[in-house]
């Protein structure tokens, strides 16, 4: 999963990011308890909807008559990994400032400070890649559920308006039918 390739081109990306300052250390740590606060947060979500998602009693006492989330506990686990590694660059006062994808900057950083440095161990860092490619193919699943669903309620909208089209059509082909055979039968 983490090859020396991919491990070389972390390194070499954030040795450019802090040269763009994009990533910048910047002495004391800030906002560490709000990184942390919303990995509690992210993964007490988490866990709340895994409970709602496999308890029927619960959907029922919530009004549900059916609940899954575990798209969502997927991604809500995800986000506390990535809070978390946020707190621990805030802790030594690494600061992240992008407009390109905070979680790639962050993933990098967290390969340069922290797994190159010996501070972190290879599995809690392939539990992370994985945590982030599972919650990106859930979500890209559903993105691609949703314009399936999209689609099919075009197509559904479409053949209706041809239906009706069609009858009026219909309609239309058999009132000069009737006219015609009406003509016919006056000459």
């Amino acid at each position: 999963m983490l090859d020396e390739k991919k491990l070389k081109a972390s390194e070499s990306r954030v040795k450019q990011f802090i040269n763009e300052g994009i990533i910048k250390p910047k002495g004391k740590p800030e906002h560490m308890d709000f990184f942390l606060k919303n990995a509690d947060d992210s993964i007490d979500s988490a866990k709340a909807l895994f409970e709602l998602s496999i308890n029927p009693e619960k959907h029922v006492s919530l009004g549900f008559t059916s609940f899954n989330g575990l798209l969502w506990v997927v991604n809500a686990s995800y986000y506390s990994m990535f809070y978390m590694a946020r707190a621990l660059l805030e802790n030594l006062g690494i600061k992240i400032k992008t407009d390109i994808s905070i979680h790639a900057v962050t993933f990098d950083a967290v390969i340069y400070y922290f797994y190159l440095t010996g501070k972190l161990q290879k599995e809690f860092l392939e539990d992370f890649v994985e945590a982030k490619g599972d919650a990106a193919e859930l979500l890209g699943k559903q993105k691609a559920d949703e314009l399936m669903e999209e689609y099919f309620f075009e197509k559904k909208k479409e053949a209706h308006s041809l239906m009706i089209w069609e009858h009026y059509w219909s309609n239309q082909r058999q009132k000069l039918l009737w006219k015609e055979h009406k003509n016919l039968g006056e000459n």
